[in-house]
């Protein structure tokens, strides 16, 4: 998902999202443990999509300071 797209969604829908990535990363980390990945390539682009979800949410949050302050 582009970084435009997660600008578009509330925090609440970029909270939701990062949970389920974080959801994704834990079964990805379990199945690489016993053996049964089949697409490694997937945990690097679910991590980098957490961070880009993360950062945006700081952003959000450091624009709603900005605007009470």
């Amino acid at each position: 998902m582009s970084a435009q797209e997660l600008r578009d969604k509330t925090p609440d829908q970029l909270r939701e999202q990062l949970t389920d990535l974080k959801k994704e990363s834990f079964n990805l980390r379990f199945q690489q443990a016993t053996g049964a990945i089949e697409n490694t390539a997937r945990m690097r682009v679910v991590r980098r999509e957490a961070a880009r979800v993360k950062t945006i949410l700081n952003e959000k949050a450091a624009l709603a300071a900005k605007a009470e302050a």
